[in-house]
């Protein structure tokens, strides 16, 4: 699923796993590994191959809502993917493959909606792979992206962002039309059995009423629990919330929006508000920047006063992946070898779990 974050990409992935021939767990969002892939140095290298398959493993295990019934040995990956191309990218869908395995699925999906800025490595990997686009009037989004701490604290800055995201997904439908289904996020709230009839269709999986009734979902129930992010992933979509926008956002926010993101507001049929005439400097955006480390400060004490669960659990993901960085910084300054690491081959069948 593609491009961005705080698009709806919940609802449409809990409702899809109702089906038995499905499954989407919770994202790794391996975006926030990937600034340090280039500390692991040459990927043929055993020694460094490994290490990234434990810090992969590590990271599934570091995340906020747990695969069920699900504990990967690294050592079990990394033999099971030696011979294949190496990339980060081959071990989180040897991941993401083995739990639709454990669930009986035929179709997978990742749902790190930021995986749109390295679609082509992952067509290199997987060339059945399908994109499926979720498009959201980008004011409702940056509006809902502006209280989200997985986001910046300013409206000009995820403006900036909602556009960077969208044109990869355009690069994306450009270089695979046959392989990317775009729906508006605003059609599945007013039609939606029509909207996931037509992923289902795409996804050659059938559409099931259940889908309908995402209460039935216990992981609904559970993340809508954990984080206000996901509050209402356990209820039906509420139509009404299309425009609240409009009382979240001032007239000169609308503005920016719309002059960024105006001709996809035009080729997505959203009815425009405002001028688009804002003039954007460098100077604002220096501006937006510091308004937004403040905001994130504020958000994180907040945060662990309104829902101490939620602010340690990301503590503790963003603890870990520090804690990477600062190891990864130490190897890179190391002297290298010169020769490539080999780890002995295991005999796979060691690995094999018999009930």
């Amino acid at each position: 699923m593609i491009p961005l974050r705080r698009c709806g990409s919940h609802a449409l992935r809990l409702r899809l796993n109702l089906s038995p021939d499905f499954y989407s767990p919770y994202p790794l969002h391996i975006v926030d590994l990937m600034p340090l892939v280039p500390l692991y140095g040459d990927l043929r290298d055993d020694h460094a191959y490994f290490r990234m398959v434990v810090d992969v493993v590590g990271l599934q295990a570091a995340s906020m809502v747990k695969w069920p019934d699900l504990a990967f040995d690294p050592v079990d990956i990394f033999e099971a993917i030696r011979h294949q191309p190496r990339s980060i990218h081959t071990i989180v869908w040897e991941l993401l493959l083995r739990a639709g395995q454990r669930r009986h699925a035929r179709v997978v999906m990742d749902k790190s909606l930021d995986s749109v800025h390295y679609a082509d490595e992952l067509m290199a990997l997987h060339p059945d792979l399908l994109f499926i686009n979720v498009v959201r009037d980008p004011r409702a989004q940056v509006a809902s992206m502006n209280r989200a701490i997985i986001h910046e604290f300013d409206t000009l800055l995820n403006a900036r962002i909602w556009l960077r995201a969208h044109q990869a997904a355009d690069q994306v439908t450009a270089r695979y039309p046959d392989r990317v289904l775009t729906i508006r996020y605003e059609d599945f709230l007013s039609q939606q059995q029509a909207t996931l009839a037509t992923i289902c269709r795409f996804l050659d999986i059938a559409f099931l009423p259940r889908m309908l009734d995402v209460a039935a979902s216990p992981e609904a129930r559970q993340i809508a629990q954990l984080s206000a992010l996901w509050s209402s992933n356990c209820h039906a979509p509420i139509a009404a919330n299309i425009d609240k926008f409009r009382l979240q956002l001032s007239a000169d926010e609308l503005n920016v929006i719309e002059t960024l993101t105006g001709a996809y507001l035009d080729r997505y049929g959203y009815t425009r508000l405002a001028a688009g005439d804002a003039v954007v400097s460098g100077a604002m955006h220096s501006a937006a920047v510091d308004r937004s480390v403040a905001a994130r400060e504020r958000a994180w004490r907040d945060l662990e006063q309104a829902n101490f669960r939620d602010y340690v659990l990301r503590c503790s993901r963003a603890d870990y992946l520090a804690q990477l960085g600062a190891r990864l910084a130490r190897q890179a300054a190391r002297p290298q070898r010169h020769a490539r690491a080999t780890l002995a081959a295991l005999d796979p069948a060691s690995f094999e779990v018999a009930d």
